[in-house]
């Protein structure tokens, strides 16, 4: 390798289950230079290292791939995809302050799936079963054209069919440290396809947000299970954004690092996350005020607004940030949620903060407008009697 600066972080892409390092050649194509001297392991049982015989796990993938970026002796950015962003949160464990960024696409929950026997028995078949994996491809992707499709297919081709159901389980049990927060607390991207029926918002909501302080999510439209194959274009803007964000931090001198001053956007987030009155208050200045689509005048007071706030995050059943721009003292973040049992809805918030980085407003756009006067009537409804009902629509 040879990097342009010694101190620029390197970045790592682990693959997932029945690919390979060559699953990542748009995207690394689609990042130019940036991934020149990029890093693509083969795990153990797959890819170019087929051949390689179990006993295979989990930690054992870890421990492989930690030694690999050891040797490269600087920083790195782990990008991992579903399975391998299991592995890639483990090397984070490992490699500490090495890691200076975790990109986890499509990410699987390192506490793992939990799926039933009867739908791992779909999984364990695949072994030996080239038909079967395409086919599994195809229905878990949105923008798989033949020819990458194939690519992927002759990916799981090379596994040995005995291994297929090993590997399964792998992602499907989970590590136990899975159970516990993230030990990693660097800068996190979290990546989904808006169309992957496997790893969904719901899933990435439960079992991978809280596990970290505050994660920036972005999901992308016409995109399956492999977006960086899918959209690779579209996933190399997204990853050359947070590595923009990254890696100033990463050519200072640890004498110089300083603590980061309050973010608006990541205790907005983080509130999101712990769906508590007490988390928006952190975020907020004590004269914050309100405006949302969803209310019939603003909300003032920081005792009103984290009550309004608190209780609309427990409405909504998935929520991801798909786009953030920044702007002086304003943020603006793009959103959409589920909510009533799978309704979408999406909007706009724009977030204005003063000199110490607290929120002092806020305004919501909720669309479509049915779905946001239905959101509006539940909220009066949860609220009644914390909150007058004059604020709310009373019906949708």
């Amino acid at each position: 390798m040879n990097p342009t600066h010694p101190t620029q972080p390197a970045l790592v892409f682990i693959h997932g289950f029945l690919d390979g390092a060559d699953a990542w050649c748009d995207l690394a194509r689609g990042l130019g230079d940036r991934a020149a001297d990029a890093l693509r392991v083969d795990l153990p049982g797959m890819g170019a290292r087929a051949g390689e015989p179990g006993p295979y796990s989990l930690d054992r993938f870890a421990a492989d791939i930690t030694t690999q970026v050891r040797k490269l002796s600087r920083p790195v950015v782990l990008v991992g995809h579903s399975m391998g962003a299991q592995i890639a949160e483990l090397v984070a464990q490992r490699l500490d302050a090495q890691v200076r960024g975790l990109v986890l696409l499509t990410p699987v929950p390192l506490r793992g799936t939990g799926l039933p026997d009867d739908a791992m028995r779909t999984f364990h078949a695949l072994g030996g079963n080239r038909a079967a994996q395409r086919e599994l491809r195809r229905n878990l992707s949105v923008k798989l054209d033949d020819g990458q499709l194939e690519r992927l297919g002759q990916l799981g081709d090379r596994v040995d069919a005995a291994a297929v159901g090993i590997f399964a389980d792998l992602w499907n049990n989970g590590h136990p440290s899975g159970a516990e927060p993230a030990r990693y607390r660097g800068p996190v991207l979290i990546i989904r396809g808006g169309g992957d029926a496997f790893v969904t918002a719901e899933l990435i909501s439960s079992g991978v947000m809280p596990r970290f302080e505050a994660p920036s999510v972005v999901s992308i439209e016409r995109a399956g299970h492999w977006p960086h194959v899918e959209q690779p274009n579209e996933v190399a803007r997204i990853v050359g954004a947070f590595l923009a964000n990254v890696e100033p931090a990463s050519h200072m001198p640890d004498a110089l690092d300083v603590p980061d001053a309050p973010d608006a956007p990541q205790g907005w987030t983080r509130a999101f996350e712990h769906k508590s009155a007490d988390a928006f208050a952190d975020a907020f200045a004590p004269n914050v005020v309100l405006e949302a689509s969803v209310l019939a005048k603003p909300v003032a007071g920081v005792d009103q607004v984290k009550t309004v706030m608190s209780a609309a995050s427990k409405i909504y059943e998935a929520l991801s940030f798909t786009h953030q721009a920044h702007n002086d003292m304003r943020d603006y973040l793009e959103w959409e949620v589920q909510a009533f049992g799978g309704e979408q809805m999406r909007g706009v918030t724009v977030l204005t903060k003063n000199a110490e980085g607290k929120i002092v407003h806020v305004a919501i756009h909720h669309r479509p407008l049915g779905g946001a006067l239905k959101f509006s009537a539940e909220l009066g409804r949860v609220l009644q009697g914390q909150v007058d009902t004059s604020f709310f629509y009373r019906s949708a």
